[in-house]
């Protein structure tokens, strides 16, 4: 049996702690002081720098129509401002915010299943097309990548997670983290995945 991503989520933002202000400097109940707005949108604006192309990326595991993945990854950026002020650095901020990105898509994936299942179109291009010349091994490459990531939008949810995850080069302990399950689940369900798209690509070759 397919284990199933359940529409729920780890929590990303903790209680707040009391805040003092000495001569107009924001201060946290253990004496730290607390980042200022203008660092916070510093800090903001080089998250989605750094991180911009990978939630994309994610995204796109979560849905296939690009004009409503370009909402979900609005929804992502939002999300993260909301939560930034609340990090405690509890985690490191990579896990931190691909844990809100996972928390948005899953969210997403729910609400839009019962309305709307985007593999049964098939029109539906994976990139823009790009209407410049290609040479010959650019479109290879470019045709080998597509069938990869058709054959990933069609594993459960529950592997693609962690397929998505684990492109984005991040550590078993990690994924496990993000996605709120063991180690060895996230093992499971890599061996699990990868054997679902070898067969996927053979199938298709």
């Amino acid at each position: 049996m397919e284990p199933e991503a359940h529409c729920a989520f780890t929590s990303t933002i903790p209680s707040p702690r009391p805040m003092l202000e000495v001569d107009g400097t924001n201060l946290v109940s253990d004496g730290t002081r607390e980042t200022s707005r203008e660092t916070s949108d510093d800090r903001f604006g080089r998250i989605m720098r750094e991180y911009g192309p990978a939630m994309s990326r994610l995204a796109f595991g979560y849905e296939r129509v690009a004009s409503i993945r370009e909402e979900l990854v609005q929804e992502i950026a939002l999300a993260i401002w909301q939560a930034l002020p609340h990090f405690r650095g509890d985690s490191s901020e990579r896990t931190f915010i691909y844990r809100i990105a996972h928390n948005r898509g899953l969210t997403h994936a729910c609400r839009r299943r019962p309305e709307h299942h985007p593999l049964d179109d098939p029109d539906q291009p994976l990139e823009p097309v790009d209407p410049r010349p290609q040479p010959e091994e650019q479109a290879v490459k470019t045709h080998q990548r597509d069938r990869l990531r058709s054959a990933i939008q069609r594993l459960p949810l529950a592997y693609r997670q962690v397929v998505m995850l684990l492109l984005e080069e991040l550590s078993h302990a990690e994924i496990a983290e993000i996605l709120g399950i063991t180690e060895s689940n996230v093992a499971v369900r890599m061996n699990r995945a990868r054997k679902s798209l070898k067969e996927a690509l053979e199938e298709r070759s």
